[in-house]
Order: C-alpha cells, then sequence, then structure tokens
C-alpha cells in the first residue's frame, strides 16, 4: 500500500492522472467479447484504495477502487447464474471491505477470490469449488510425491516443457544478439540430452534447470525500455536497458524478490497472478494444492502449483516482453519505494494481470 505522503505527492501530479487514464482505456481496449451463452472467461480485476465487495438483495456489488484523481467511479453488479459473472476476482493490492456473505455467495457460485500483495506474494482467500478432493488425482499426486524415482520424472517433464517454451519466448521476443544465440544453442544442447541423463537426486536436476535459466534471462540484456516525460518524472539509468532478473537489493546472495527493475516488478506481479490461477484451477480439479512434487511441502507455500508454473513462466515472459516493448513508459507508471524497491502503479498492475 502507498504510504499518504507518497500518495499526495504522486496526487499533485498530473502526469500520474493522465498515465493512470492511459492504462484504463487500454483495459477498456483489450476486453475480449464473451460469446453468446458462454460464461466469461476474463477475471475481474480490482485495485486502488476502498475497493468493496458486498450483498444487495441477493446479487453481489462490487465498486473498483481509486487509484488517481480524478477518476470516474465503477461499479459491477453480478446476480445468481450470470453469464458476466467471472470465475476469477483478483484484488491487486489496495485496500477495502468484504463481508462473510461475499464469501458464501462466491463459494455458492463457484467463483474464486484471491488477492496479490504488494511485495508479489499470493493470498488465495477463497475457492469457488473450495477444496473437495479427486480419490484418483490425489492417489497419483501422493504416490508421485514419495516415491524419488517418479519425482524426477515429472520433475524432468517439467523442466523439458519449460527449456521448449523459453525457446519460443527467445525467437519471437528477445532481440537478437550474441547472448541470445548461447541461450538459444544452451536450450538445445538440454532438451536433447536431458530426456537421456540419468539423476540420483533433485538438486542434479535443478542445477540443468538453473543453467538453461542463466543464458536465458542474460539474453534478455539486449532488452530496452521506451521512455517519456523525463522531466517531470526522471528515471534511473539502469531502468532503460534489463539488468538480470535478481534484485541488487536482496544483499549477497542473489534472489528474484524486492525487484529494483521495472521488467522485474512486471514479471512479480504476473508470475503471482498466473500462480493464484494455477492454485484455483489445482483445487478446483481436486489436487491437492500443497502437495508439491517437484517442490517440498510447505505449510505457506502452494507448492504442487509451483510445480505446475514452471513450464508456464516462459509463457508469462512471452506476454510481459511483447506488452513492455510495445509501450513507451512515464516515470508515473512505476512506484520507487523508499527501500528502493521498484513498484507497478495500480492500473498499470491491472492492465498485466490482464493479459496473464
Amino acid at each position: 500500500m502507498l504510504e499518504t505522503s507518497q500518495f499526495r505527492a504522486i496526487e499533485n501530479h498530473s502526469e500520474w492522472a493522465e498515465r493512470s487514464e492511459f492504462w484504463v482505456r487500454n483495459i477498456a481496449k483489450s476486453k475480449r467479447k464473451r460469446r453468446r451463452r458462454e460464461r466469461t472467461s476474463q477475471p475481474l480485476i480490482l485495485t486502488g484504495h476502498g475497493s468493496s465487495l458486498r450483498i444487495e438483495q441477493g446479487s453481489l456489488l462490487i465498486r473498483q477502487g481509486f487509484s488517481h484523481y480524478p477518476q470516474k467511479a465503477e461499479q459491477f453488479r453480478y446476480f445468481k447464474g450470470d453469464l458476466q459473472l467471472p470465475r476469477l476476482i483478483l484484488l491487486l493490492d489496495g485496500s477495502g471491505s468484504i463481508s462473510f456473505d461475499v464469501l458464501g455467495w462466491l463459494g455458492e457460485q463457484g467463483v474464486a477470490l484471491a488477492r496479490v500483495q504488494w511485495s508479489g506474494d499470493p493470498v488465495v482467500y477463497a475457492s469457488g469449488a473450495g477444496f473437495i478432493g479427486n480419490p484418483e488425482n490425489l492417489q497419483w499426486q501422493y504416490k508421485t510425491q514419495s516415491d524419488e524415482q517418479l519425482r524426477l520424472e515429472f520433475a524432468r517433464t517439467l523442466i523439458c516443457d519449460k527449456v521448449r517454451n523459453s525457446l519460443t519466448t527467445l525467437r519471437k521476443h528477445v532481440p537478437d544478439s550474441s547472448y541470445r544465440e548461447k541461450a538459444i544453442a544452451k536450450a538445445n544442447e538440454t532438451l536433447v540430452n536431458l530426456p537421456k541423463r540419468q539423476f540420483g537426486e533433485m538438486n542434479e536436476l535443478r542445477n540443468v534447470e538453473a543453467e538453461c535459466a542463466a543464458r536465458y534471462f542474460a539474453a534478455w540484456k539486449a532488452v530496452e525500455l521506451r521512455w517519456k516525460a523525463e522531466s517531470r518524472y526522471p528515471i534511473p539509468d539502469t531502468w532503460r536497458k534489463y539488468q538480470a532478473r535478481s534484485s541488487i537489493l536482496t544483499g549477497r546472495k542473489a534472489r528474484n524478490w524486492k525487484a529494483s527493475h521495472p521488467i522485474n516488478a512486471m514479471l512479480n506481479y504476473a508470475y503471482t497472478v498466473r500462480l493464484a490461477q494455477l492454485q484455483v484451477q489445482a483445487v478446483s480439479d481436486g489436487y491437492d494444492p500443497f502437495g508439491g512434487i517437484m517442490h517440498h511441502y510447505r505449510r505457506e507455500i502452494p507448492a504442487f502449483a509451483y510445480d505446475l508454473i514452471e513450464p508456464e513462466r516462459p509463457k508469462v515472459d512471452a506476454a510481459v516482453l511483447a506488452f513492455a516493448r510495445k509501450q513507451t513508459f512515464s516515470g508515473a507508471d512505476f512506484i520507487l519505494r523508499k527501500d528502493g524497491v521498484c513498484r507497478l502503479s495500480p492500473q498499470l498492475a491491472r492492465n498485466l494481470a490482464g493479459l496473464i
């Protein structure tokens, strides 16, 4: 959430309001029309401050939060069985209110509710279907989880799919460079050798994946962002070109959280949105979302969803790269916190979530 002083300072600049309205219009243009008698597949994305969900005369009344001034108030009303009712409601940071009656209504209508915090951490409050285990799926999941060889084969398949998808992203969305050619060569080599190699433990397989990832993200150094209005919203020089997937703010050990570059901030948000979708899908399909196979069980982490997202990450990367390379950004699209962490403005985050 923005600190009060930050929010007031931002409101004083017309560029913030102009950019927010630009992203609002962008959302309206990108909405896909729903086919006749088809329930919408588009999630409803809420952001800003003062969002609310409540039940009024049997219908669900939702008010979009405010992210800038002036901003037109948005309201959505859904009735039971409504084809326009989304299967997923995403709350992106911000603030607001929700009642117990709303949770019951959403559960009855099969609507999942998830929140993405400013840090990029997902919090899934409710899954519309609840956790009703499918015996066959759970039996497969726990059997694979407890057998080391089955675990390794499952992980090998995930990593092969991830590397294959990363090749597509490199070829279609990363500018040509020597780094890109090395990354493509490494990915091709891995796809030839990985199915034939024997692994004794998961860390050996992870090392192979890490080597590919290092080459993959090194190829992104050719990616540049376009900027405008720099006299009013100056930006750090390090934001002009992509640096690295890890943040410079995580100390001596390289980590991907606490993004210090706009593209990494977009990736963290996008991964979290996709993770929330996969967790909801795993629950509705009758799997245990915490019963990880490649990733170990941890009470606070939906480890099975982290398994499922591995081959999806390059697809998310492709969406983020295509989006980032098409836009001309302003410093008003991002918030630089006092600790150096780069965050997305609410309406930009809403646009990005809609792509995933």
